[in-house]
């Protein structure tokens, strides 16, 4: 009997010395610093593709998704006022040309002939008047004619004089060709159209949209056929070469997110366990709107949240933007 209740007490006490044990544990658990959880983004370069040129949308030359290189054709856009106002400085093109030439080479040979002719003409009519002129006055010094009648015949042989002078001037501008002036004015008009037609050429060029750089067709925001106007996003290029995470974390947490300290990250999307380190290269404090509010009665203070970027060490495998990346840190 004493032996039962010996064995009765000794388990007792075992009993009370497990749920001790079993409460001790329950508590040094409980205390324990939990891990908390910094939660990130990754994030890459995106481009947004757009053009000079007002038109419609004539052809995508890439689908959404799809890789691409840098200078690539990414669309092609249909400009009616192009081909227009191209049209136009071809034709004033062609009219510069022909005044310049015209410049360069003068008067044509029948103007030269007709204005000799004009200039022979004018001296056999001042011959005449001479004579008649010569006549006049021998009649006059003699009495037999009037003075009147002399200087009649005097103005017609001046006028024909002058004639002349003017038929000679005409003849040597004939043989001289276009003023310096002249085609000095007419290469100026060809150089002025020349440089119309560059910047026809240049708003050309402009239809047609190029990659800037290699990436992914990420967007495509008008359809065929719709209207853009200049500048205008007519795509998305998202560099799939440049990617970065982004972490907004608390004041008193970012002692382990200093510029250029490493961190390890986990990517779930990629379906393990893997840790991936990173670089912080960047580090900001945020707005007001971020900041952690605290209650003054239990003499705490406000905590402001800082933006962290950070870069793969290492090139990542199947990252792409979006994607969660989570840090542990031990409170």
């Amino acid at each position: 009997m004493k032996k039962e209740k010996e064995g009765s007490l000794l388990l007792g006490v075992i009993a009370l010395l497990a749920v001790v044990i079993i409460v001790a544990l329950v508590g040094i658990l409980a205390i324990k610093p939990e891990k908390i959880l910094i939660q990130g983004e990754a994030e890459a370069t995106e481009y947004r593709v757009s053009g000079k040129v007002p038109g419609r949308i004539e052809m995508y030359c890439y689908e959404e998704g799809e890789m691409v290189k840098k200078g690539d054709t990414l669309v092609v856009i249909y400009s009616p006022e192009v081909e227009a106002k191209k049209e136009q400085a071809l034709a004033a093109r062609d009219m510069a040309e022909a005044v310049n030439q015209k410049a360069k080479n003068g008067a044509q040979k029948e103007q030269i002939t007709g204005a000799y002719e004009l200039y022979q003409k004018a001296l056999a009519g001042e011959e005449i008047y001479r004579k008649s002129f010569e006549r006049v006055q021998r009649l006059f010094e003699k009495g037999v004619v009037s003075a009147q009648k002399r200087d009649e015949v005097e103005a017609q042989y001046k006028a024909a004089s002058a004639t002349v002078k003017a038929a000679k001037s005409q003849y040597d501008m004939a043989l001289a060709g276009a003023r310096e002036e002249d085609k000095a004015a007419a290469k100026a008009q060809v150089a002025r159209v020349d440089g119309i037609l560059k910047e026809v050429a240049a708003a050309e060029a402009e239809r047609y949209l190029l990659s800037p750089c290699d990436g992914e067709v990420s967007e495509r925001f008008p359809k065929v056929g719709e209207l853009v106007g200049q500048g205008s996003p007519v795509m998305a290029i998202v560099d799939m070469n440049d990617v970065w995470f982004t972490f907004s974390v608390r004041e008193d947490m970012l002692t382990s997110f200093t510029k250029g300290s490493q961190i390890d990250v986990r990517i779930p999307a990629l379906g393990n366990e893997k840790t991936y380190p990173l670089i912080v290269t960047y580090v900001k404090a945020m707005g007001t709107y971020a900041t952690w509010r605290t209650t003054k009665q239990n003499g705490g203070y406000d905590v402001r949240t800082f933006d962290v970027k950070c870069r793969p060490m290492a090139p990542i495998d199947g990252l792409r933007p979006g994607m969660t990346a989570l840090v542990i840190e031990e409170d």
